[in-house]
């Protein structure tokens, strides 16, 4: 016998039924939505569950995100809350004191918001930890702070491209850093790594995650791991994708969904290693780094299309974007343009973008893995974007209105570690853009947190994503104040809470609005997350 899960008492978040009060879930698939009382005279075998008022709504997808890293910066060095470079070198002084002879893995550190407004030199570095290896991410992660024990573990970052003697290193020597500190990692620690990330973006209404891997980022090992941790039950489904050129044998291999994610055209503002058409302001000596051109763009475009699988970069810069196009176009005259769309091939971040090459990649079916979170930190008129690339350039990246105005498809995600897993926050930021006109509405941006995810990684069934009848049962029960149903025409603002203008409602978004707390996850009817009450009581 088919077995019934009666969700009762709520507020289900569906386009089927906006008033709907109650959800039938039968083998792990959404079989009926509609009010209490005729849910239980239809189910009347069914195990209840009693909602008592909670919100219910699709699960969330991110869709970029580094598993491990963000699971080390749980279990390693966290600097994400130092304000300056003195409380930078007390926390590494006093981890390194804690965890004596350890490889000191942490992330986080952001010399943009210090007064000093400079990282440590290598020196500081060396002197704080007591000669231990030390590996420490920018925030964006295209940089690091090493100390000079880790050097030693691989000497051959000295002298390569992006190699400094007393500062950050980014490009190719802060590659060869980051294989040494990954290298010097167990199995243990990167299982334990993993499975922290993924309870707590379940923890968070996640879902799904997709996760962006490649020979630089996290190796191969890491990924085959990361998917079969997955595929034992109890956390997110991973998505993996793998950023190597052309590899598409070894993608099948590792069983990765496409050949995109972070496979670099170039790097991040924060780092000054986005490719700019025009340098930095605040340091007119470089423009950034360009590592892929538009022919490599397209051979491996080409390849992936022939293939049939997702191919996919990051691109962040305006002149790494132009290398994209051009990219494409020369693909389109080998493939032709419905071929490549028919793939639904991938850009991760894709901020400094105009609106004529937004409609060129609408029309080549492109998806752009966005992150909001990036806006609502460095974005705005006084914040790293403006202070890196001067006004008004600071302030015309990420703009989602645009790329969606388009026919760009849309997936939120967080990057994390970049920032943090916090869906309901992301979808927040996308609506409450820091630049006027570029954000989106609270529907749109929570379909690209929800649905959207699924479809940018190529299930696109019409259901999955969403609460209707047919819909794999892929939910999130969260604790939540009044629902609203947005809009910005005055003439329907006095139907906005009522349930009869048939738009289902969502949390209140406005930019101070507390956001909903997560109570469930559940993926295909199975629960992969239940809020414990004693940990209100502990906190």
């Amino acid at each position: 016998m088919p077995e019934t899960t009666l969700l009762l008492g709520g507020r289900i978040h569906s386009p089927a039924d906006a008033a709907a009060t109650a959800m039938a879930v039968t083998d792990g698939v959404v079989s009926w939505l509609g009010a209490d009382e005729v849910g239980r005279a239809l189910h009347p075998d069914a195990e209840v569950v009693d909602l008592e008022g909670a919100f219910v709504t699709p699960a969330f997808v991110d869709s970029h995100v580094h598993a491990t890293s963000t699971g080390l910066l749980l279990r390693g060095l966290d600097l994400t809350g130092c304000a300056s470079l003195t409380e930078f070198l007390h926390a590494l002084r006093d981890h390194v004191a804690e965890y004596p002879g350890a490889l000191v893995w942490g992330h986080g550190w952001d010399e943009t918001w210090w007064p000093e407004r400079r990282p440590p030199t290598r020196e500081e570095i060396d002197t704080a930890s007591g000669g231990a290896p030390v590996y420490l991410s920018r925030i964006d992660v295209h940089s690091a702070l090493v100390s000079t024990a880790l050097v030693n573990l691989d000497p051959l970052a000295r002298g390569a491209e992006g190699w400094s003697d007393y500062g950050p290193l980014t490009r190719a020597a802060h590659h060869h850093v980051r294989r040494a500190a990954r290298d010097a990692l167990g199995s243990g620690q990167r299982k334990e790594a993993q499975l922290a990330f993924l309870q707590q973006a379940a923890a968070r209404g996640v879902a799904c995650v997709h996760e962006c891997a490649g020979p630089d980022i996290s190796g191969a090992e890491d990924l085959v791991e990361l998917l079969a941790l997955s595929q034992q039950g109890g956390v997110p489904e991973v998505v993996g994708y793998w950023g190597e050129l052309g590899a598409v044998e070894r993608a099948r291999d590792l069983g990765a969904r496409g050949l995109a994610g972070d496979l670099f055209v170039d790097g991040a503002v924060g780092s000054r290693t986005a490719a700019l058409s025009e340098p930095y302001t605040d340091d007119p000596s470089t423009a950034g780094v360009l590592y892929l051109d538009a022919d490599a763009v397209a051979e491996h475009l080409v390849a992936c299309t022939r293939a049939g699988i997702q191919a996919g970069f990051h691109v962040i810069g305006d002149a790494g974007v132009a290398e994209v196009c051009a990219g494409f176009r020369k693909a389109a005259e080998v493939v032709g343009a419905p071929a490549l769309a028919s793939v639904r091939h991938r850009l991760e971040h894709l901020e400094m973008i105009d609106e004529e090459q937004a409609a060129e990649l609408g029309s080549y079916g492109v998806v752009a893995s966005v992150q909001p979170g990036f806006d609502a930190a460095w974005g705005g008129d006084d914040d790293m974007y403006a202070r890196r690339l001067g006004l008004p350039r600071g302030t015309l990246l990420n703009p989602f209105s645009q790329l969606a105005a388009h026919g760009v498809l849309l997936a939120l995600g967080s990057d994390a570690p970049v920032t943090p897993v916090d869906p309901w926050r992301s979808v927040q930021a996308a609506v409450n853009h820091r630049t006027d006109g570029f954000g989106i509405s609270p529907r749109a941006a929570f379909t690209a947190h929800t649905r959207g995810g699924w479809r940018a990684a190529g299930v696109d069934d019409g259901v999955t994503g969403t609460l209707v009848p047919g819909a794999p049962a892929t939910y999130a029960v969260w604790d939540a104040g009044e629902l609203v149903v947005a809009a910005t025409d005055s003439r329907v603002q006095r139907w906005s809470t009522d349930p009869r203008s048939g738009v289902p409602p969502l949390p209140d978004l406005s930019p101070q609005a507390p956001m909903p707390r997560c109570l469930r996850t559940v993926l295909r009817g199975r629960t992969i997350f239940q809020h414990n009450p004693e940990d209100d009581e502990l906190a």
